[in-house]
């Protein structure tokens, strides 16, 4: 545990350190897109955040080579080197597109191609465990369909998340901190050494996330974009797929029935490998969601909307930060209560706890629809949107239509003197110029 911590450690600083550098260079290099119509920042961001991730992952796997515990994996297994050599594809693939914006079928060509890397060089589905069945072995071009297919909903999953600031990489840190708790519990518990190298892969992974999250918390200043989303989406479903097939069932020593009771009896172990999209529900969900409704709307599955979770969040009534916030609960929630099913499956007060946090999730998702109001003795202690605007809309009108001025202008310029300047420097786009925003 403490060289994989030593690992996760380095290589959330590596990420840490050269995201400033790498903001630096993608301003002077012009990576920095006037604001799209489903934007929701307001001033033009850097990206290129995917550079100093893919530093970090390669400092990552640099470290673990030299340290003696994790130093077998290398020489035991391919692995390492097949997800480099797919991780150094996407993220080729995703700095182009940052800088040039290149075509969606052209970005869905090179991910074929990054999780096809990867196949070759051994990082492949081997066997799916059934209920009932027990393990079935898959032929070699069955695995290699099944895990091309995985890497590419699952990069384009967290690539469609990607639209506040920090949600994409904050949602993916909690999904592979409840994958990582799993691995290293087949990995230590049941000696099962075929679940080192998706153990490594999560730590270098959590390391990632953790080193760019503060340079993209709101107000970012500086954005993954798809050569950081599809990178981290690729390390996420690799380490799912190292381990996926490589567990024996009766490694596991629960039953002496048999390889088929042991299958059965830990299916909801095995979902989240076989799918990763289970750990990630909430950007599968989106997916899926986006696909359809711009299907039925007679677009292109590509084409770029404002209609995907998070957005709608905005639209409820959310702030930017809660919203990222209800998602990160939202996902956790999923990820953590899979990975306890799997270790506490028949315990009746899980099942209650699930249903509680649940319960309290929706009430989260409900709130700006019951916003409370302080009285008017507490406003001065209260945040300004608990306070009572209408006494004073309601006067400034009055004095506004005495001066012959409608009462709609005079609300505007009463709401526009409630907001303060923010000064320049705050966000990414002010490297521009010295000019400042509004809330």
């Amino acid at each position: 545990m403490r060289e994989y911590l030593l690992t996760l450690c380095v290589t959330a600083a590596v990420t840490y350190l050269l995201t400033g550098p790498v903001r630096k260079f993608a301003i002077a290099a012009g990576a920095m897109p006037e604001i799209r119509a489903r934007d929701v920042h307001r001033e033009p961001t850097p990206r290129l955040g995917g550079i100093a991730m893919f530093g970090g992952l390669c400092a990552g796997l640099l470290v673990a080579d030299h340290l003696a515990s994790l130093n077998g994996v290398f020489e035991l297994s391919n692995e390492p080197r097949a997800l480099l050599s797919g991780a150094a594809v996407i993220w080729l693939i995703g700095v182009l597109d940052d800088k040039f914006e290149i075509d969606a079928l052209i970005k869905l060509g090179g991910q074929f191609i990054a999780a096809g890397v990867m196949v070759m060089q051994g990082l492949t589905v081997l066997y799916l465990p059934i209920p009932g069945v027990g393990s079935v072995s898959l032929t070699d071009w069955q695995g290699n369909l099944l895990t091309v297919a995985l890497v590419v909903i699952t990069i384009n999953a967290v690539n469609f998340v990607d639209g506040l600031d920090g949600l994409a990489a904050g949602m993916v840190c909690i999904a592979t901190a409840a994958f990582f708790l799993y691995a290293y519990r087949m990995w230590f518990r049941y000696g099962i050494e075929e679940a080192a190298p998706a153990t490594l892969f999560a730590a270098i992974l959590m390391g990632m996330c953790l080193g760019f999250l503060p340079h993209n918390m709101h107000p970012a200043r500086i954005f993954m974009g798809d050569s950081g989303s599809m990178l981290i989406g690729l390390v996420l479903a690799a380490g799912a797929i190292s381990i996926t097939g490589q567990v024996d069932p009766d490694a596991l020593k629960l039953f002496v029935g048999g390889e088929r009771n042991a299958t059965h009896a830990m299916l909801p172990v095995f979902i989240p490998l076989l799918l990763p999209l289970t750990i990630i529900a909430i950007p599968f969900a989106d997916l899926i969601l986006a696909i359809v409704r711009r299907t039925w709307q007679g677009k292109s599955p590509f084409a770029a909307d404002r209609g995907h979770l998070h957005h709608r969040l905005l639209e409820i009534g959310h702030s930017h930060s809660r919203a990222v916030l209800i998602m990160y609960f939202w996902s956790a929630l999923i990820a953590f209560g899979m990975v306890a099913y799997s270790v506490a499956k028949e315990s009746m007060w899980f099942v209650l706890l699930i249903v509680a946090l649940s319960a309290l999730g929706l009430l989260l998702l409900l709130l700006p629809r019951f916003t409370p109001r302080a009285p008017r003795w507490m406003e001065a202690f209260v945040p300004p949107r608990y306070r009572r605007r209408r006494t004073q809309v309601v006067a400034s009108s009055r004095a506004a239509s005495a001066d012959g001025r409608t009462a709609r202008e005079a609300g505007d310029e009463s709401d526009e003197g409630d907001r303060d300047p923010v000064p320049a420097g705050v966000n990414g786009a002010t490297a521009v110029g010295p000019r400042s925003r509004f809330n």
